[in-house]
């Protein structure tokens, strides 16, 4: 993990004395603290081929009020980082000593990761200016690593085909499909096999899928089962997901029962 002052951190053009802080002990004894911390409004991150924005945020108190403050990079370990914009963090004040602040992230996979084993849960590191810190020493600023986590995941793609269309009443429907997810070293999708897939069903004129039964994708990601035709309707299969890779369901494939 890199060393930086508490002004590169946070991308600011505050002009600070140099303080080395190594991201994965840094913690400096202050009163100002650090609150909530929010990323992705709390959802994981999903990248694919393109570049993706999200937000973090983070609550901070002192008893002087906060500066600046903000989740200055994630981290995975000590060789995966992804930094904030360069934009100054987004404060809006909730008390006297409290403010909550905002940084933008964009990511893109290939350029900013490049290896798709980095995929899972990535930790952040904040940092709080307090108005009374002491812009020679630094003294007052907190930095702290591990202030709070997100997943960030590998996006799947996942397609279905129902047929025949239309089909007889009680006659077979063949749905098959695709999983696939991308690998951040090429930004390419490539099959992703041996992963359990529901197979869900929508009746025509409602909106709501159920589930229909349960499959597994072949080696190469391919998807195939049968089902008895019963009523119009929309048939899909859906990915809940895993530790590295984000859910998907696949678009629904009308079949038209006579």
């Amino acid at each position: 993990m890199r060393i930086r002052t508490a002004a590169v951190v946070l991308g600011t053009a505050v002009a600070f004395s140099a303080l080395a802080v190594p991201a994965a002990t840094a913690d400096t004894a202050s009163p100002a603290t650090i609150g909530k911390v929010v990323i992705n409004g709390g959802k994981p991150v999903v990248l694919g081929t393109t570049t993706s924005t999200f937000t973090a945020s983070l609550t901070a108190s002192d008893d002087s009020g906060i500066d600046l403050a903000g989740v200055a990079f994630l981290h995975r370990g000590t060789s995966d980082e992804l930094d904030s914009t360069d934009a100054d963090p987004v404060c809006k004040t909730v008390s006297a000593t409290t403010s909550t602040c905002t940084v933008t992230f964009k990511v893109n996979a290939k350029s900013n990761i490049g290896n798709s084993a980095a995929a899972g849960t990535w930790s952040a590191f904040g940092v709080v200016i307090p108005n009374d810190f002491d812009a020679d020493t630094e003294a007052g600023i907190v930095t702290k690593d591990n202030v709070g986590t997100v997943k960030v995941l590998r996006a799947a793609k996942l397609t279905a085909n129902a047929t025949p269309e239309p089909v007889k009443k009680g006659a077979t429907i063949t749905v098959t499909g695709a999983l696939s997810r991308v690998d951040w070293k090429t930004a390419k999708y490539a099959g992703y096999g041996s992963q359990k897939v529901a197979l869900q069903f929508r009746k025509a004129g409602t909106t709501n899928y159920v589930n229909v039964k349960g499959i597994t994708a072949g080696s190469t990601g391919s998807l195939k089962t049968t089902v008895k035709a019963a009523q119009d309707g929309y048939y899909r299969f859906v990915y809940a997901g895993s530790a590295t890779t984000g859910a998907v369901s696949a678009t629904g494939d009308y079949v038209d029962v006579k």
